[in-house]
């Protein structure tokens, strides 16, 4: 018998997908930023934390170079998520990014979802 695993997927129930939810963290989410992502988080009450991309066509350029991030990003948080607290989350892409190497943008949401962790859970 195998041993009991965390559940490593990132299901649709941990995505944020309309835009009054988009809204809502925009309007009243913390920011916070570094050179290559802008995160707005906000608590919520469901007992999970959700997340939701905005990678500009302006910021990103091609669907190839957008479409990385967005995986980068995703795959960061899947990771993460299991220490992070009841949030609602807006990763947003900076120019930066576009040609920045995985292993910088991994270390960079790393110490974002931290920040995340430390701020959130005293508001």
């Amino acid at each position: 018998m195998q041993p009991p695993t965390r559940r490593l997927s990132l299901g649709a129930e941990l995505r944020l997908r309309s835009k009054p939810q988009f809204d809502a963290i925009y309007a009243s989410g913390r920011r916070l930023d570094d050179r290559f992502f802008s995160v707005r988080a906000k608590p919520n009450e469901l007992g999970i934390p959700r997340i939701g991309l905005a990678v500009a066509v302006k910021t990103a350029g091609s669907a190839v170079k957008r479409n990385r991030l967005r995986r980068l990003v995703r795959e960061s948080f899947r990771l993460a998520r299991h220490e992070l607290p009841s949030v609602d989350i807006v990763v947003g892409v900076k120019i930066a990014a576009v040609e920045a190497p995985a292993t910088t943008l991994r270390a960079s949401l790393a110490t974002l979802w931290n920040r995340v962790a430390s701020t959130c859970a005293t508001s």
